[in-house]
């Protein structure tokens, strides 16, 4: 099995009514997996992690303001035609089911679940 690229999408804000605390711990939650993902042979990719150092650039505080509205989505659809695969996360989020439809368009594998996954033969 080859190596490959595989956006992590699930819930970030959905369901928090904005709280920092229950953001963060979705945010931990998609990293963990992204670690799973690495531990799999594979290289994980969530949009957050480039959207939300350049909305930031130009003046976001926080997740769910007006700046970071204006890059999450665009940088998770343009990252979208880089991956391989989808691992959608388990969790109510538009966003997350927009990034599969797009996925899905483009013929990308849509993963459900970690257990899903092939192992790469890559080792750590």
């Amino acid at each position: 099995m080859k190596i490959m690229q595989i956006l992590i999408a699930g819930p970030v804000r959905s369901g928090t009514d904005d709280r920092p605390e229950l953001i963060d711990a979705n945010l931990k939650r998609m990293q963990q997996a992204a670690l799973e993902v690495w531990q799999k042979g594979h290289v994980p990719v969530i949009g957050e992690w480039l959207a939300l150092p350049l909305a930031q650039a130009v003046g976001s505080t926080r997740i769910g303001d007006e700046i970071s509205e204006a890059y999450l989505y665009p940088v998770a659809h343009r990252l979208i035609g880089r991956c391989d695969a989808i691992l959608r996360l388990d969790g109510a989020s538009r966003g997350a089911d927009n990034d599969v439809r797009i996925g899905q368009s483009l013929g990308l594998t849509i993963y459900t679940s970690l257990d899903q996954l092939p192992q790469s033969g890559v080792q750590q």
